[in-house]
């Protein structure tokens, strides 16, 4: 399990999310970015591994934040951002292709933090 220790100082800066939906179809990594986000003091983690379970999630309960990876075995996860978009919930698209990977248009300058994942780039997508 990953953890780490986060400062009252940066708590102060940002509120954090209690309730943050990931979008991930790979088992390990979903668990491994849910430690990571328990670490930090998420009180409530989701998980979702496709577009429909993401957007019966979401429409279940509104997350206070998103962390969506694009590429979900085969159908991107832009109908997830864009529904987050709508409600006003922030996200952050996640990835293995770094920035060589082609947005749509109304996308491209979303926010992205690149796998494998560590805690301050975690803390720091979290944090904005």
């Amino acid at each position: 399990m990953i953890t780490s220790d986060i400062t009252n100082e940066a708590m102060s800066q940002s509120p954090l999310p209690h309730d943050i939906l990931i979008v991930e179809d790979d088992f390990i990594i979903a668990l491994d970015l849910e430690d990571i986000l328990r670490g930090l003091g998420v009180a409530n983690v989701r998980t979702a591994n496709n577009v429909t379970h993401a957007l019966a999630a979401i429409t279940a309960a509104t997350p206070q934040f998103g962390l969506i990876d694009v590429n979900l075995g085969g159908e991107k996860s832009f109908p997830v951002a864009e529904r987050l978009i709508e409600l006003g919930v922030p996200f952050v698209f996640t990835t293995g292709y770094g920035d060589n990977f082609a947005f749509p248009p109304h996308l491209a300058n979303a926010r992205m933090v690149t796998k494998p994942y560590s805690v301050e780039a975690i803390r720091a997508a979290i944090f904005v």
